[in-house]
């Protein structure tokens, strides 16, 4: 008989879940998981992190060996190629996909895609769910991710329970993709706010000011935000260990740029960010935090704010 937890807001039941995608995001992520009760199991990949070993992660060689044992599947993984792979390869999850298994894509990936691979996993007899997160590697230890879900009803109100462990506002946006495409416009708001920060500090820099003295006085204004905040102290600080990596968000601006010219739109402030993410790449940053954005713009003026 399942065995019955108490989640955020309603009871859940105890399930096996294959976890795959272990990175920055994925391994906090996983250990709410663990935390909940829930019994895990992911891909071997070189060695297991220690503390998701040691509240009982196991692992096994493939995607389709971890779907055999699992009620649930969520991945975590960096791109739509990845994604594929993982769902649809050799020993991909669709080969040992038991019926009504739950397919969570907390990836963040090309919303057109998306809705392929919602059909495929369908017809294997899975549910799938895109659920895209916000809040950087701070939200994923917390659990206090925003969450973007693209689902059908049934297929949220199955996910919820898992989600809210690992989540604080979680949005049913619509159907398959349009968790996707939510978390391309905030990939696209983020990244020009970032950017916007990036130029107001290096100009007070410029002009003399103590950029700490701006910060704090800009965040008890208009111009207040989680990224003035945390970004605008990475910035003054030097402080660029990802976080979230700026090749990462390089490709959730093409991903925004290539469904643009699709839509027939013009995103202009969004091409400049990603010509910005680019100069930061061609100068050996492609690791950095996306707050490095500001280096590019250092560079252009010969100035590093904090001179």
């Amino acid at each position: 008989m399942a065995t019955e937890l108490q989640g955020t807001t309603r009871s859940i039941t105890m399930s096996k879940i294959g976890f795959i995608g272990l990175g920055i995001m994925g391994r906090p992520m996983a250990g709410h998981l663990l935390d909940a009760g829930h019994e895990l199991t992911t891909v071997k990949r070189g060695t297991l992190d220690a503390a998701l070993a040691e509240k009982g992660m196991q692992e096994l060689d493939s995607p389709d060996a971890v779907a055999q044992v699992s009620d649930a599947i969520i991945t975590m993984v960096p791109d739509t190629p990845d994604v594929e792979e993982v769902l649809f390869g050799e020993q991909g999850v669709v080969h040992g996909l038991k019926p009504g298994t739950l397919v969570i894509d907390m990836s963040s990936i090309a919303p057109l895609a998306t809705q392929e691979f919602a059909r495929r996993i369908h017809e294997a007899g899975g549910e799938y769910v895109d659920a895209p997160v916000s809040g950087g590697e701070g939200g994923a230890i917390n659990a206090a991710l925003t969450i973007m879900v693209g689902a059908t009803q049934e297929g949220f109100e199955r996910a919820l329970p898992l989600l809210e462990i690992m989540g604080k506002t979680i949005t049913r946006i619509g159907g398959h993709g349009a968790g996707q495409t939510c978390k391309v416009a905030n990939q696209i708001v983020v990244a020009l706010t970032i950017e916007a920060v990036s130029e107001g500090l290096l100009f007070a820099s410029k002009a003399g000011a103590d950029v700490s003295k701006v910060r704090e006085a800009l965040l008890g204004g208009l111009a207040q935000s989680k990224i003035l905040d945390v970004h605008g102290q990475r910035m003054i600080d030097r402080t660029f260990d990802p976080g979230f990596r700026i090749r990462l968000h390089q490709k959730d601006l093409n991903l925004a740029l290539e469904g643009a010219r699709g839509l027939n739109l013009a995103l202009p402030g969004t091409a400049n960010a990603a010509q910005l993410f680019q100069s930061c790449a061609a100068l050996g940053g492609s690791e950095w935090d996306h707050a490095g954005i500001v280096r590019a713009l250092e560079a252009l003026a010969s100035h590093d704010i904090g001179q």
